[in-house]
């Protein structure tokens, strides 16, 4: 029994380690399709670039590993049907379940694996990511100057060439305007030809210009009628212009800004944070309920504004009244302003409410951030027993094996697994229904469904044969089709 679950392992292992590569691949593709405009162009380093994808792949493991367990146990499971290696284990007396008894430990072990990965790993991959990724996107885009554009990528400049010679750099037609003093186009340089360099710290744009002419506009001494516009045209033969450049780096933000985000916190932080939280919206209703009993509710049981030391409802004398019966004895003017007083005490009593909802909602969306992302650590580890115990059976079921069908089949289950994951973790959001609810509404629809296919495998279903719908197909075509005359034989409609 051994050598069978050393064959075993080996024959999941090697598809395991390939699919979860392949996967992770086709992700990250995927990232850098979505990030592609925030990269090209502004001449990161290789090692940033890498640094970033390093970062990148270790937080998109959670999305990748339980695809390809899946994939992975639906080409194991498809080949040893499909080679008919499960039909003589079965034959010899050894039943599916302890044929798969040592990938159960096996992900048994990766699942733990995973949860501590989450747990440890995977904030500390997110707070580099995210602030690498923060630095690339806000980082100024690479000095490109095009030829007949201007270019306005140098703070408080604007560039223009009429042509670029690619073989010796020259650049003909130069036209400069200098915006330094935010005071319009009044500093022009005009140049014939030139060179542009920047400095080996690109601290700094050198600009060589050849036979040119600078034109600035300067302010007149006098007002009104007048009001004169001189003017200071200087020619040259050669002139060398420094520009400072600023942003055109990668500066690194401090990673302690983002630190204080759901995604980069263990559960520790995140129980901490929640019960911080909760505390905080229970107080702020509570607070507020009796703001509003003193100020609103009970407005004629006082003579006097109480201080805040005050504010203790036993001291306050209950008394009935009759609303309509005081209402009725009051004059006509004393009615009017009654009215008016009422209708102003409701709207500043509306206003506050309004205001104090606004501020508990986002306070409780705040909240239920932290929570989604307390049970996500957990159903990373539940959704790799889950896509086992489904890829498995449904290997053994259907006995196909390679990339074919079981890619087919592990999208799918993915797609549907992620879809009601995402809509459970939006009305979680919205405060439709409790985290554990929204969090863990797949796992509940998906296990039972594992759980029916290990059984279905075990009696050597039949429910992925084709044949036996067509069967069913047949069978019902030919009822029908001789119904009519049963109904007209027996006399019925």
């Amino acid at each position: 029994m051994k050598k069978l679950h050393v064959f075993i392992l080996k024959t999941f292992t090697g598809p395991l380690i390939l699919t979860f590569f392949i996967v992770t691949f086709l992700l990250l593709m995927q990232f850098l399709w979505k990030y592609i405009d925030d990269l090209v162009g502004k001449g990161l380093d290789i090692m940033v670039i890498a640094e970033l994808l390093l970062y990148t792949s270790a937080s998109l493991i959670p999305m990748a590993l339980p695809l390809a367990i899946l994939l992975a146990a639906l080409m194991t499971f498809g080949n040893l049907g499909e080679h008919f290696e499960l039909t003589a284990l079965k034959a010899a007396g050894v039943s599916l379940q302890r044929i798969m008894f040592p990938l159960i430990m096996l992900i048994v072990m990766i699942s733990i694996g995973a949860f501590f990965f989450s747990n440890n790993m995977l904030p500390y991959t997110n707070l580099k990511m995210r602030t690498l990724l923060y630095d690339v996107q806000h980082q100024r885009p690479e000095l490109q100057i095009m030829e007949g554009t201007f270019y306005n990528g140098i703070e408080n400049y604007s560039i223009k060439i009429a042509e670029k010679e690619p073989e010796t750099e020259l650049l003909k037609g130069i036209k400069i305007y200098d915006h330094t003093d935010r005071k319009g186009n009044t500093s022009v340089t005009v140049a014939d030809s030139g060179y542009m360099k920047m400095t080996g710290d690109e601290q700094y744009l050198i600009l060589t210009l050849y036979n040119g002419r600078n034109y600035i506009e300067l302010e007149s001494d006098k007002r009104g009628d007048q009001r004169t516009f001189p003017m200071r045209r200087d020619d040259f033969q050669k002139q060398v212009i420094f520009i400072e450049l600023t942003g055109f780096g990668l500066n690194r933000s401090d990673e302690n800004l983002f630190k204080n985000s759901y995604q980069m916190m263990n559960l520790d932080q995140l129980e901490e944070i929640s019960d911080s939280l909760s505390q905080q919206i229970d107080k702020s209703q509570e607070r507020f309920y009796k703001q509003m009993r003193l100020a609103n509710y009970n407005k004629a049981e006082r003579a006097y504004q109480p201080r805040k030391s005050e504010l203790d409802t036993s001291t306050f004398k209950t008394i009935h009244v009759k609303p309509d019966s005081l209402f009725s004895s009051l004059t006509l003017e004393e009615k009017n302003r009654a009215l008016t007083q009422a209708v102003s005490f409701a709207r500043t009593a509306k206003n506050q409410l309004n205001s104090q909802f606004i501020g508990v909602d986002n306070k409780i969306r705040r909240l239920r951030k932290y929570e989604i992302e307390w049970h996500r650590k957990f159903t990373l580890s539940f959704a790799c027993l889950i896509f086992f115990f489904i890829g498995a059976p449904l290997g053994a079921i259907i006995r196909k094996g390679g990339l074919g069908m079981p890619a087919v089949i592990s999208i799918l289950f993915f797609v549907l697994y992620y879809v009601i994951s995402l809509s459970g973790e939006k009305f979680v959001r919205e405060d439709m229904i409790r985290p554990y609810q929204g969090m863990w509404i797949s796992s509940f629809i998906l296990f039972p469904l594992g759980v029916f296919l290990t059984y279905k495998a075990t009696t050597d279903s039949v429910i992925m044969n084709i044949d036996t719908y067509l069967e069913g197909f047949k069978k019902a075509f030919n009822f029908l089709k001789i119904k009519p005359f049963m109904n007209r034989f027996f006399g019925g409609k």
